[in-house]
C-alpha cells in the first residue's frame, strides 16, 4: 500500500468573477478531494473573491466533507508569476495543484493525478492534455496539444524519463494542468522574474528527474479573449510572417533565462546530475550563437550552415523551423 498523499489547490485569480464559479465548483465536485485551497488574489477590482466564498459556502452547507480555504490579497499586484509563487508557498499539501480562475476541471481529475504520484515515489510533476472550450464552456476543435503541435516522440521522450530534452526543445507544459510534489518548491522557489511559472517548474523537475505527461485530458482549458496565454495553433500564415519577421532581443532573452536555470541548478549539488548542466550549457551555447547572428542575411548563411551541422538546431530547438527563422528574419 502506497500512503494517500495530501492535496493543495493553489488557485491565482484576478477579476476573475466571470467564470470562477465554474472553476471553484468543479474542484469542489471532484471524486478526490484537495485538503486546501489557496487563492491568491492579485489586486481585483470585482467580487471575484466573494463569489469563491460564496460558492464555497454553498457547497459546505450540502457537504458532509470539508476543505480548508485560504484567501491571500494583493492589493498591488504582483503578476503572474510571482503571484503563483505566493499561492504555492501558502500551500501544506504534498502535492500541489496549479489552478487558474476560468477553467473546469473533471471530475476525477485529482484521484487520476494523484495515484501516479503514490504510485511512484520519483514523480516531481504531472501534467496533461486539456480539451478546449469557448466562453459559454463549448468544446472547440482540436485540444491542448493539438494547438501546441505535440508531436508523437515528445510524448513518448516524457515518458522515457527524457523530459528534459523535450523542454531544452520548447515548452510543452501548461500550468493549468500541472500537479507537482511540494518538495519540488525547496529547489523551484523563488521564482525568477525572467521565466513564467509552469515553465520554470518543469525545467527544474525535469533537471531533477520524474516528470510525466497524461495524454488524456483532464480539464477543459476555456479560450476567451483576456486569457494571460490561452492555446491556438498556429497558421502556415502566421508562421511564414513570423519567419521573416524583425529581430529583436527575444534570442538574447532566451539564453539569459538559460543562466538563470544554470545558476540556480548549480546550487543543487548532486540532486543535479553532471550530464544536465553540461547540456545546459550547451543550449546556452546555441542560445548566445543565434542571438549573436549577424543582421544582414547573407552573412548569417555560412555560421547557420556551421551550427546546423553540430546538431543542435535539432537537439535544442525545432530544427529546420528556427534555421528558417534565423536565415530569413529582418534586422
Amino acid at each position: 500500500m502506497h500512503p494517500k498523499l495530501s492535496i493543495s489547490v493553489a488557485l491565482c485569480t484576478h477579476n476573475g468573477a466571470r467564470f470562477i464559479r465554474d472553476q471553484v465548483q468543479s474542484i469542489c465536485g471532484q471524486s478526490l478531494l484537495p485538503e486546501q485551497i489557496v487563492v491568491s488574489d492579485d489586486a481585483s477590482a470585482d467580487h471575484c473573491v466573494e463569489l469563491i466564498e460564496s460558492t464555497m459556502a454553498e457547497w459546505q452547507q450540502h457537504s458532509q466533507k470539508s476543505v480548508q480555504l485560504k484567501i491571500l490579497r494583493n492589493e498591488i499586484p504582483l503578476k503572474v508569476t510571482k503571484n503563483f509563487e505566493q499561492a504555492v508557498m501558502a500551500c501544506t499539501g504534498d502535492l500541489i495543484a496549479l489552478c487558474d480562475q476560468d477553467d473546469i476541471w473533471h471530475a476525477d481529475r485529482l484521484a487520476r493525478m494523484a495515484a501516479e504520484f503514490e504510485q511512484r515515489p520519483d514523480l516531481l510533476l504531472l501534467h496533461s492534455n486539456a480539451r478546449l472550450v469557448d466562453e459559454q464552456g463549448l468544446g472547440l476543435p482540436g485540444s491542448l496539444f493539438y494547438a501546441l503541435e505535440v508531436r508523437p516522440f515528445e510524448l513518448e521522450w516524457i515518458h522515457s524519463q527524457r523530459a528534459l530534452d523535450v523542454f531544452l526543445r520548447r515548452n510543452l507544459v501548461t500550468g493549468a494542468t500541472t500537479i507537482f510534489r511540494r518538495s519540488l518548491l525547496k529547489h523551484a522557489l523563488p521564482f525568477p522574474k525572467e521565466w513564467v511559472h509552469d515553465e520554470w517548474l518543469a525545467m527544474v523537475a525535469a533537471a531533477i528527474g520524474g516528470v510525466d505527461v497524461l495524454e488524456q485530458p483532464w480539464i477543459d482549458y476555456r479560450q476567451h479573449t483576456s486569457n494571460q496565454i490561452g492555446a491556438r495553433r498556429e497558421t502556415l500564415t502566421a508562421k511564414f510572417h513570423k519567419a521573416f519577421a524583425l529581430r529583436d532581443n527575444t534570442l538574447g532573452h532566451r539564453a539569459f533565462r538559460i543562466e538563470v536555470l544554470l545558476a540556480r541548478l548549480s546550487q543543487c549539488g548532486d540532486t543535479v546530475p553532471a550530464h544536465v548542466l553540461a547540456k545546459l550549457q550547451q543550449k546556452l551555447t546555441h542560445q548566445r550563437f543565434r542571438a549573436a547572428l549577424p543582421k544582414q542575411r547573407l552573412a548569417r548563411c555560412l555560421p547557420v550552415l556551421r551550427e546546423a551541422l553540430t546538431g543542435r538546431y535539432n537537439q535544442f530547438g525545432r530544427g529546420l523551423h528556427n534555421i528558417a527563422r534565423d536565415l530569413l528574419e529582418s534586422a
